[in-house]
């Protein structure tokens, strides 16, 4: 005989109500407080129903660290056991954290893997920011979905519309091959840091990407210690990410650090000028763990240049 449903006019609003599959007929009756309006009288509580002053506290997900500093201050870090999105244009730096994440997790001696979709990772770039590439799994697309950026001098609305369709198909079955290979990882399980490098895929293919794949990857992390990353253009998980993070065009930023042999760098060109970092700002945009309401914070930190010649720094 099912259990009778409590009747919720006679509980107070800070009471808990489980679902009624939990209830049992068995279980003792829980006092509780004297309500306002009815002293010197006490309200007994339906079997299961747990009293607020009662309930556990959560405790805080876990996470990982970033290795940069402001941003580990900001966000707590990367949640484990869920997705969190990186997004913004070219030169916005999220390539940089993309790295710093890698070589944080790899020195926790965690094994890592990369699904590259348009085979833009750097080895060598990754080995200079800290990161163990013998734990790193580096997954690269095939050579037969390679993109054409060729562009006819005398356009035609027809060429140009053929080869936008060809590029959008041969897309779609490099983003095919992705989906497919992060499932595997994802349910092969013992990564600690699985990341999906979306940044150079256009916006109009990656949008296409249906929303239950999304869902599939979290569900496929949830509860584990694996840390899923997604750095693209545009936010594309929606709902599905537990973090996501915006990261505005550095080259609108007027204060980039040149250093040149002059003391005025001011009035000298600019060929004779040398890069030596790039300001960057990160936006939280969502962030689950919180329960309330993100608002706009950010950050702000500098990336430094890396020299192949460490003599050529000074």
């Amino acid at each position: 005989m099912p259990a009778a449903v409590p009747n919720v006019a006679s509980v107070p609003d800070f009471a808990f109500i489980p679902a009624p599959s939990t209830l049992h007929s068995k279980e003792k009756l829980l006092p509780l407080p004297v309500l306002p309006g009815r002293s010197g009288r006490l309200i007994e509580l339906p079997s299961g129903v747990v009293p607020a002053s009662r309930l556990e506290v959560r405790a805080p997900a876990a996470t990982a660290p970033t290795g940069i500093s402001e941003i580990d201050a900001l966000t707590g870090g990367l949640p484990r056991g869920g997705l969190t999105e990186i997004f913004g244009p070219a030169s916005s730096g999220r390539t940089s954290l993309l790295l710093s994440a890698l070589a944080q997790a790899t020195r926790r001696q965690e094994v890592c893997a990369l699904v590259d979709a348009s085979d833009a990772f750097h080895p060598e770039f990754a080995a200079a920011a800290g990161a163990d590439l013998s734990r790193l799994l580096w997954v690269r697309c095939e050579e037969q979905f390679r993109v054409s950026s060729f562009k006819f001098q005398n356009p035609s609305p027809h060429r140009n519309l053929q080869l936008e369709t060809r590029n959008l198909k041969l897309w779609s079955k490099r983003l095919e091959q992705v989906l497919k290979t992060t499932d595997l990882l994802l349910q092969s399980s013992g990564f600690g840091l699985v990341i999906v490098d979306l940044a150079d895929v256009p916006p109009q293919s990656a949008r296409r990407v249906p929303l239950t794949s999304w869902f599939r990857f979290c569900r496929a992390v949830e509860n584990t210690p694996t840390v899923l990353l997604v750095v693209e253009q545009e936010p594309y998980a929606k709902t599905c990410a537990s973090l996501v993070l915006r990261m505005p065009s550095a080259l609108g930023i007027q204060h980039s650090v040149f250093s040149s042999h002059s003391a005025n760098t001011e009035k000298c060109p600019s060929h004779t000028q040398i890069l030596r970092g790039l300001p960057v700002r990160v936006e939280v945009i969502h962030a689950r763990t919180q329960r309330k309401p993100v608002r706009s914070a950010t950050a702000a930190f500098e990336t430094r240049a890396a020299w192949r010649d460490e003599k050529l720094r000074d």
